[in-house]
């Protein structure tokens, strides 16, 4: 008896896909097909009439029903595969990609704001999510709150008082303190205020599940509305395309179609393939690998004496770390941590500032295994200074408002020999 798709195991599936996709039936092809076409030959002129009326129309559904391709920015088949599957990996009702994480970030909270609306963001965010909020959003009349999250009475008090609030958005783990949120708690908050909402003025909550991917971590499973993506990241996992996702509710996708036609942040069909192909296929096993490594080299750093703290949310120590077992579990439930480590050197102020910068300069300059890079999710161990690299858009005092340590470094560890890594390490800090 044939097996239906369901009776697979998600990480089968993310390897050999649905095989006959309402997007591109390619069961004949082992590896599936990259589409080269901006525009489509249209067999007559009512067919393009009719593809034009079927886009983002809600009455239809472009999981089930064959699109008609009229022009790449539209829809087109290699870009619709990779989001079936991204929209499974995440337990999502649809997945609609970008051309970068930001933009799929723009998007996600693009169709829930208009002027005179209000986004309450957790304090710690990405430093260009923090620049999207703080000098783009007042151009646009939105309003942006930060708040401590990891309190959810904090927002509860905000949902309270203002009813301008349309949109609640955080990262867990944050970038790049790994601090984590509480997101049944924060989704049952949201619910309990839309449940005196009228329909048009409901709450949404977005998380950006980038640093978790969802192997580690499915924000869905625990009542978020939105969830965002750099695959540039892990899900990507190579380090060789740029790419961001949005998987939401069926409710918006038409919305959402919408905005990446008209802004114009579509992925290409040839950088969608490489996560379709290579990354999602994979994520598995690098993040099992990556955690395995991290989790050696945090025990090396956490017993190092140039060390002042290390926070990963695998170690007790971690402050979340009862929340962590509970939320970040791979998709057979067993306990998934995450690949990212972030430390603190000993030593206060200016002084710790420049030994971290001396460190990270060694590192550069001698070691194989660790590379002075920004970005994360790749099968190289990158290292990095998020205040004056990912995160100097932020101010120096909001960083420390924020939880950003200006000595703090973030290591995005990779599926190298541990020891190797642990040993460039060893090197670098005897520099300083």
């Amino acid at each position: 008896m044939k097996r239906k798709d369901s009776d697979y195991h998600i990480e089968t599936r993310l390897i050999h896909g649905k095989m006959v996709s309402s997007h591109w039936n390619y069961q004949d092809h082992i590896i599936p097909p990259v589409s080269a076409s901006t525009s489509y030959r249209l067999e007559s002129a009512e067919r393009g009439a009719e593809g034009f009326l079927e886009f983002a129309n809600p009455e239809f559904n472009r999981k089930t029903h064959p699109p008609i391709y009229i022009y790449d920015r539209l829809d087109e088949p290699s870009r619709g595969m990779l989001e079936e599957n991204l929209a499974a990996a995440e337990g999502g009702d649809c997945c609609i990609t970008f051309a970068t994480g930001m933009a799929a970030i723009s998007a996600a909270l693009g169709v829930l704001l208009k002027a005179g609306d209000t986004v309450v963001s957790h304090k710690t965010v990405y430093g260009c999510t923090y620049s999207l909020f703080v000098n783009w959003y007042p151009r646009l009349g939105i309003k942006v709150r930060f708040v401590d999250l990891s309190d959810v009475s904090n927002l509860e008090e905000v949902l309270a008082e203002d009813e301008d609030v349309m949109a609640v958005y955080c990262e867990t783990p944050c970038n790049p303190t790994l601090e984590l949120l509480d997101l049944s708690a924060i989704s049952e908050a949201v619910e309990r205020v839309n449940a005196g909402r009228p329909p048009r003025r409901l709450v949404f909550t977005i998380v950006d599940n980038t640093f978790a991917t969802p192997f580690c971590q499915r924000p869905i499973e625990h009542g978020i509305d939105l969830v965002v993506h750099s695959l540039t990241k892990n899900i990507g996992g190579f380090g060789t395309d740029m790419g961001g996702a949005v998987i939401a509710p069926r409710l918006l996708e038409p919305d959402i179609l919408l905005y990446r036609k008209d802004f114009g942040g579509v992925l290409s069909p040839k950088a969608a393939w490489p996560p379709l192909v290579y990354g999602l296929p994979t994520l598995p096993l690098r993040a099992r690998r990556q955690m395995e490594v991290a989790h050696r080299v945090a025990e090396y750093l956490e017993g190092h004496p140039k060390v002042e703290r290390v926070v990963y949310p695998g170690f007790e120590s971690h402050p979340q770390h009862e929340l962590a077992k509970r939320q970040m579990r791979d998709f057979d439930g067993e306990f998934a941590p995450g690949i990212l480590i972030y430390f603190l050197l000993a030593g206060k102020g200016v002084e710790v500032k420049a030994r971290g910068a001396k460190f990270m300069d060694a590192l550069a300059k001698d070691a194989l295994t660790v590379t002075l890079a920004v970005s994360l999710g790749q099968i190289r161990t990158l290292v990095e200074h998020p205040s004056s690299m990912t995160h100097a858009p932020i101010p120096v005092e909001a960083q420390i408002e924020a939880g950003i340590d200006p000595g703090g470094i973030r290591l995005a560890v990779g599926i190298e020999r541990p020891e190797d890594v642990i040993a460039d390490l060893e090197s670098a800090f005897e520099a300083i």
